[in-house]
């Protein structure tokens, strides 16, 4: 099962959909993408992540994955990582 992994900076929030079989990043997404740039959202809030959630869930979903392994990396389940994992269940993923 590939894994949605999550980093974050003080000003930036970025994800990975990664397969562990093949070391392959199958898609990617953060506060810097094109795709989040559009929407003229402040990129330190839990809004942009919960924008970064959806647009993550979008392509994934477009790849063809219904259901990914969320990775926190360590980060507490609050704030901006729970946005960002509301954003990607809103969007359609499942963990």
């Amino acid at each position: 099962m590939p894994r949605l992994v999550v980093f974050r900076s003080k000003k930036h929030i970025y994800t990975q959909v990664i397969n562990d079989k093949s070391h392959n990043v199958l898609a990617g997404v953060s506060t810097l993408s094109k795709d989040f740039k559009s929407k003229n959202i402040k990129s330190t809030n839990k809004e942009a992540a919960a924008q970064v959630g959806q647009l993550i869930a979008q392509k994934v979903l477009n790849l063809g994955l219904k259901e990914v392994c969320f990775d926190r990396a360590g980060y507490k389940y609050h704030g901006r990582i729970k946005a960002l994992a509301d954003g990607v269940r809103k969007g359609g993923l499942k963990f």
